[in-house]
């Protein structure tokens, strides 16, 4: 049994970015013009990550997550996803924008990735150029059909909603994942890190998703499935299935057992955190695998972060972080968290 936190939440699942970049500018996370990045001898090898994983499943860690950035954009990454893979966990899986998914799906397939998830948000190709500042949709359905054809089945797709740009794609992109045999999550709007055009009217709520989705295919039913996982999980009468993650209107706090890790080494506690803790210092100074569980175990046990929840009591007519702050420390963009 690993450290439990002060409201008695356990340390199951760890986030782990590999890098801060990313090829997309999407609306909800990077929609500046120009970002601070992390000095590239600042971030965690993958040898440096290991023995991190490594201290995280001694303190009960037995789910792992890679993500970015894009995380695909780091070198050589099947490597780490082999090393990764070796290790006494449950579940290892990634989330990735897909545009360089179709080169790698066989190649992390075959290192040991158990799952993926993939972000799509539209599937026409001028809302992805307006959404994204890209015109690679292309590449992502490539990314897509390549994932399935890697035997990454079922697999899951990642939408965020966002009214007056793809809200009235829900059944289009449920009917998408079908073809594929992927399961989609659409997610609440957040306001979080560099959302910097957030604003209350442009979220969907979770409610209005199940009204529209429902009307459509004549009813829908909720599994009801006890966990901490962040999707609440719906099925249609044919017997398929969807998500939706309403951390914006109904956070999941109370069962939130995840940390993330940056791609230098800030461990964080919740997406919302403000600051977090410096375990690539300790590590690069030669603390012992037992000083370093020590201080997991420290920091865990003091943590009381509740941040969706404690966002819906404040002042929402603004985003939570200004611009401004936002220049001064890269550690609190979503791009650098991982979302």
């Amino acid at each position: 049994m690993g450290p439990l936190d002060r409201f008695g939440r356990p340390l199951r699942s760890l986030r782990i970015s590999v890098t801060d970049r990313c090829n997309l500018r999407c609306q909800y996370c990077m929609p500046e013009p120009e970002y601070v990045w992390l000095p590239r001898e600042s971030l965690l090898s993958f040898e440096e990550i290991g023995a991190l994983a490594d201290v995280f499943i001694d303190e009960g860690v037995d789910r792992i997550r890679i993500t970015g950035g894009e995380p695909l954009l780091r070198r050589d990454l099947p490597r780490l996803i082999e090393l990764l893979a070796a290790k006494p966990i449950a579940d290892l899986a990634m989330t990735t924008n897909g545009i360089l998914l179709k080169s790698n799906a066989v190649l992390l397939r075959r290192a040991g990735l158990h799952r993926i998830t993939v972000s799509l948000d539209t599937l026409r190709r001028d809302r992805f150029r307006a959404l994204t500042g890209s015109s690679d949709h292309d590449a992502v359905i490539a990314g897509i059909e390549a994932a399935a054809g890697a035997g990454f089945s079922p697999f899951k797709i990642d939408s965020v909603v966002i009214r007056g740009t793809n809200e009235d794609e829900l059944i289009d992109l449920i009917e998408f994942g079908r073809r594929f045999g992927a399961e989609v999550r659409f997610i609440e709007y957040m306001d979080v890190g560099g959302a910097t055009r957030w604003s209350p009217a442009s979220v969907v709520p979770r409610a209005e998703m199940l009204e529209v989705i429902g009307r459509h295919y004549g009813g829908v039913l909720p599994l009801g499935e006890q966990g901490s996982a962040p999707a609440e999980r719906f099925l249609l009468p044919d017997g398929s299935t969807f998500g939706i993650i309403a951390s914006t209107t109904q956070p999941f706090c109370e069962t939130c057992d995840r940390a993330r890790l940056t791609a230098d080494g800030i461990w964080l506690l919740c997406l919302y955190a403000s600051g977090g803790t410096d375990l690539r210092r300790p590590l690069r100074a030669g603390a012992s695998r037992e000083e370093m569980r020590h201080l997991i175990q420290a920091v865990w046990a003091l943590r009381a972060d509740r941040g969706a929840e404690e966002r819906l009591g404040m002042d929402r007519q603004t985003t939570l972080i200004p611009i401004r702050a936002l220049k001064k420390d890269a550690h609190l963009e979503m791009h650098t968290r991982g979302g």
